[in-house]
């Protein structure tokens, strides 16, 4: 059983984009820059963005983080976004989500010219990439073909089950995973289906992100078969410092018992969502220069 390890993919990858910017500025006078916009100071929120920051600085990027309060008005942000569509040294926006109550985050998203959307999250993007055509691919699903892909498989012909339907992950994959590219035959799980394991039985490959620990056990799983974990769950834990510890969808053990390979977590998916951020960002920079 092999463990997918993310963090050494998304090292990999993140050489590589630091190597694209470098060339990048050397051949056009052009610098990656991505704008990202929090709105209040929700903890997991303000966590992810310092990370982006981070993530930017050591890819050579341009960085420009606008905090606002909470209470901002729903105008106010939207100004702003356009604001920043109009700016060419901002190649990507991304609108840090939750977003208060108050402020519709469709609104928010559409505002976002799809040139700079690198989440991938604009009706323009998620309608090219359901077509085939060239788009900024959201990024926690992109970065999960990338895994399966680092882990060895063949995607073509395979068939994969994805359990979730979120907009974010769930609906991407499973698209993602069928296009021509990647040739997968898809079955996409949720809440709805019965008999979950019938399913998963079959599968070549499993998706997990239904947002629930304990979703995928061993014993619903094809032997051998690639196990992509995207869960994040807070389980109490007296023995650790903080009280509690990460896991994922799948309980890993039972799972690593059958799966030919599986993601851990923390350290599988987690760190290619903000990878395949700054790849995207570095394409758009790419094809403004163009």
């Amino acid at each position: 059983m092999k463990v997918i390890d993310g963090k050494a993919l998304a090292a990999s990858l993140r050489a590589e984009i630091a190597k694209g910017v470098e060339e990048l500025k050397t051949a056009k006078s052009v610098t990656p820059g991505l704008a990202v916009i929090l709105v209040g100071d929700n903890p997991a929120s303000v966590s992810y963005v310092t990370a982006k920051e981070k993530a930017c600085r050591e890819a050579g990027m341009a960085s420009r983080e606008v905090r606002l309060p909470a209470d901002t008005p729903e105008a106010d942000l939207l100004a702003l976004v356009r604001e920043l569509n109009a700016d060419p040294a901002v190649h990507g926006i991304l609108v840090q989500l939750p977003l208060p109550k108050h402020i519709g985050e469709k609104n928010v998203i559409d505002a976002i010219a799809p040139e700079k959307d690198v989440d991938g999250f604009t009706p323009v993007n998620v309608g090219r990439m359901m077509i085939g055509e060239e788009c900024f691919l959201p990024c926690t699903p992109h970065g999960i073909v990338k895994l399966i892909e680092f882990s060895g498989m063949d995607i073509a012909g395979k068939h994969a089950v994805v359990i979730g339907r979120s907009n974010i992950v769930g609906k991407p994959v499973a698209a993602l995973l069928s296009r021509k590219e990647t040739n997968a035959t898809v079955t996409l799980c949720h809440t709805g289906t019965r008999d979950l394991a019938h399913f998963t039985r079959q599968a070549d490959i499993v998706v997990v992100a239904a947002g629930r620990a304990g979703t995928l056990t061993g014993d619903m799983l094809k032997p051998g078969a690639t196990v992509i974990d995207v869960g994040v769950n807070r389980i109490e834990d007296p023995s650790r410092p903080r009280g509690y510890r990460l896991v994922g969808d799948a309980d890993f053990d039972s799972c690593a018992a059958v799966a030919g390979a599986i993601t851990p977590v923390p350290g599988g998916v987690g760190p290619m969502t903000i990878t395949m951020l700054l790849w995207n960002t570095l394409e758009a920079a790419r094809r403004s220069a163009r």
